[in-house]
């Protein structure tokens, strides 16, 4: 167990972000395939709260820093391309993200580079529209809009919706290299990017050493929040099977590798507390940082968080403060990649 979780109203993201420069050199700007790698080729540090010693591997090497009976838990949420091209009523276009679906037609987006006018009415692909209800909560970018579409909304979006990217990705790369291997469950609308270095081999690899998988459900959002946002509602499920798979595993004095932030996000309010989880399913806005902590999982698998993301507030309410800073100056020394097709980091 990790820390003590405290239950209770949403704290605030921590008031001390971990501060470091990204040097442009150290962004993926392209699928790690169009680097002449496999998908599971790309690196992974790997540090330890026991100590201060840094391990360089692949991600191949995953299963040896693993035991016969530790579970790895993923998120088999699958990528929507939610980025669609919207003409105003005065003809100008906007990219508009398609964010979470609440209703059948509610939707949260955003619009993006730009300021709407609330009843707006934009056009989409195809005959589809959408009307601009109102800012959502208290973020300065997104929005409520009710989405007419011409067709059920997946099949919608996978014939005129692309995948979200920004700025720093270079060139157009189909939605199938925004999915995770084990992908089961449209509604992300972005990729759930801790798990795309899995590939059968590693998982396979896993097997054959004792290491069990199991899978919980949360549909991500769009990441591009302002610094004073803090992560918003996204819908999550962890199955009656995996809260059982989860209990008997710690019961028995084994971990829980969480692969990814979202991971971490569903089975954090699935659990009583305690670190016993239970099946759940509904919208979470949990915010986990250092002073509430984590009780769920024993590990995690991530990729690097940019300065100042409230992600870190999770990483440090894992791993501790120091440790942390630790481990992002040995990837930055040793020139680790960032983003969503960069290398990964394990903390055990």
């Amino acid at each position: 167990m990790v820390a003590v979780a405290v239950v209770g109203e949403r704290p605030p993201v921590t008031a001390r972000p971990i501060e470091f420069e990204l040097p442009p050199s150290l962004e993926a700007r392209e699928p790690p395939e169009a680097r002449g790698l496999a998908r599971d080729e790309v690196r992974l540090l790997v540090t330890s709260r026991d100590g201060p010693a840094v391990a360089h591997a692949t991600f191949r090497d995953l299963p040896r820093f693993l035991a016969a009976g530790d579970l790895v838990v993923v998120n088999d949420s699958e990528t929507l391309p939610a980025a669609l091209t919207a003409v105003r009523g005065d003809g100008s276009q906007i990219a508009l993200h398609l964010s979470n679906q609440l209703t059948r037609l509610l939707w949260v987006v955003e619009p993006r580079r730009t300021t709407m006018r609330q009843g707006e009415v934009a056009a989409l692909p195809g005959g589809g529209a959408a009307l601009f209800v109102a800012p959502y909560r208290d973020s300065s970018r997104l929005w409520l809009a009710r989405l007419e579409l011409p067709d059920a909304p997946y099949r919608y979006l996978h014939a005129w919706g692309r995948p979200i990217t920004y700025s720093y990705a270079r060139g157009d790369w189909p939605i199938e290299m925004y999915q995770t291997v084990y992908a089961r469950r449209p509604g992300s609308a972005e990729m759930p990017s801790a798990g795309r270095a899995f590939s059968a081999r590693v998982i396979e690899s896993l097997a054959a050493r004792g290491v069990g998988m199991a899978a919980i459900t949360l549909h991500t959002g769009v990441a591009s929040l302002e610094e004073h946002e803090p992560p918003y509602d996204e819908w999550f499920e962890v199955s009656a099977g995996t809260a059982s798979r989860i209990n008997a595993t710690r019961a028995a004095g084994h971990r829980v590798v969480a692969v990814g932030t979202t991971v971490v996000r569903a089975l954090e309010p699935a659990s009583d507390g305690a670190g016993r989880v239970h099946p759940a399913s509904r919208w979470t806005d949990l915010v986990i940082t250092p002073e509430r902590g984590v009780c769920a999982v024993d590990a995690l698998l991530t990729g690097f968080h940019e300065p100042r993301a409230s992600h870190l507030a999770m990483l440090e309410a894992i791993a501790g403060r120091r440790h942390l800073e630790r481990a992002y100056a040995a990837a930055l020394e040793g020139g680790y990649l960032w983003h969503e097709f960069g290398d990964l980091h394990l903390i055990l």
